[in-house]
């Protein structure tokens, strides 16, 4: 592992990164949010079905 070379790169990107514009931050915010919804509403759906298969939720009550 060179560290001079892999420091000079990381600064490299860092230097061609640029704050994002509100409307890119809030594009990414959307889709962010919608997968953290999706995989909430897969979880829920699974948790749902396992409640009707072993009629037990499976929580610590």
């Amino acid at each position: 592992m060179d560290v001079p070379y892999d420091l000079t790169s990381y600064v490299r990107v860092l230097k061609m990164a640029t704050t994002p514009t509100s409307e890119e931050f809030f594009q990414v915010s959307k889709i962010a949010g919608a997968g953290i919804l999706l995989v909430g509403f897969l979880g829920f759906i699974i948790g749902g079905i396992m409640l009707l298969l072993t009629g037990d939720a499976g929580g610590a009550f």
